[in-house]
């Protein structure tokens, strides 16, 4: 199956959108499917408000027309409600074609704490971008109960997975810092919430790994803590290996592929028993949920790192593409008038 994924985050951004639907290409075209991207590259672009140094595009009607119709996929995937994702949408809508959507970001939370416009209407316009949708996927139970009680519908599953290959504890970087070493991962951003792991009163030493507007204000803040910015690929496994306990403070995050990539490195986690922990965590002996974070985070260090990784090697990118392609392989898309005959869920898409 050829498909085309409309995403409005791409490289150089580092987040988990990035490094979800890069791994799903890799692992769907060892399955014999053609995962193509439309990008943001090639578009005029501003800079977020409140969020300097990320850009988003501005896309134009035509040049979204050529791109998908150069791409000629047989399924196409809006991944992101940005100016990409509008666009790709409109198009679709234009020309009656079925086509999915994942749900990803909490972006009515992130909105609401960096502006004054409320969650709800922000949802209100999520749901809205989310109606037109054949289905839209969802990583975890809990999100999708959660926005099946915003009124969002035809909503399906699609989990996530590791590369345990890269993230492997074998060979942790040297760190030569006071132990027992916390460490967290991620956008340096009030969204994340990293204040709530910066302000306890641990042992040790604190690092913090990635960038991001907040950044400066929290090296400041906190002089004491480790800011290494960002790391990626082998170098970033290498430093997840050598934490102690991998600490994940968010309240907002709909899954947080970074705990997998933590517990393969044999590195327990601690969190908040919100979604996304409470998804990926549960009861398994691999990390401690607790509102008290600070008792989240020692208790951690009591963990085997053995059984991290045992639990790590359960989840694949490979599962993770099949269930996406499975998704899509009712829904196919495509230009031809032969292709749209078999589009048994059309009626999805409403006019």
């Amino acid at each position: 199956m050829r498909i085309l994924i409309a995403t409005d985050a791409w490289r150089p951004q580092v987040n988990g959108v990035v490094s979800t639907l890069t791994a799903l290409a890799r692992s769907a075209a060892a399955l014999g499917d053609d995962v193509q991207f439309l990008i943001p590259d090639g578009f005029p672009s501003v800079a977020l408000p409140t969020y300097p140094g990320l850009r988003i595009a501005l896309p134009n009607r035509r040049e979204i027309a050529r791109r998908i119709e150069a791409a000629a996929p047989d399924a196409i995937h809006i991944a992101t409600e940005g100016p990409i994702g509008w666009a790709a949408r409109a198009y679709c809508r234009r020309h009656r074609l079925a086509f999915t959507t994942s749900y990803t970001t909490r972006f009515p939370e992130y909105i609401a704490v960096r502006s004054i416009i409320p969650e709800s209407f922000s949802y209100a316009v999520l749901r809205h971008f989310h109606a037109a949708a054949a289905m839209t996927m969802v990583a975890t139970p809990s999100l999708r109960r959660e926005l099946s009680g915003r009124g969002f519908e035809r909503l399906g599953t699609w989990t996530r997975g590791v590369d345990t290959n890269l993230f492997t504890p074998e060979h942790p970087a040297e760190l030569d810092l006071p132990r027992p070493i916390f460490m967290t991962v991620g956008r340096v951003a009030v969204e994340k919430n990293l204040e709530a792991f910066l302000s306890l009163p641990l042992p040790g030493s604190k690092v913090i790994i990635g960038d991001g507007p907040q950044r400066a204000e929290l090296e400041k803040k906190y002089p004491k803590a480790k800011f290494l910015g960002v790391r990626q690929g082998a170098d970033l496994a290498a430093h997840v290996a050598a934490a102690d306990v991998f600490v994940f403070p968010s309240l907002t995050d709909t899954f947080g592929v970074v705990q997998l990539e933590a517990l393969a490195c044999g590195t327990p986690v601690a969190a908040f028993p919100v979604m996304g922990p409470v998804d990926v965590i549960a009861d398994h002996p691999v990390g401690v949920l607790d509102m008290d974070l600070r008792r989240a985070c020692v208790r951690a260090l009591s963990i085997s790192r053995q059984a991290c990784r045992d639990f790590a090697l359960s989840y694949s990118w490979e599962s993770s593409a099949r269930q996406f392609i499975g998704n899509l392989s009712q829904l196919q898309t495509g230009r031809s008038k032969r292709s749209q005959g078999r589009l048994t869920n059309a009626n999805a898409v409403r006019p």
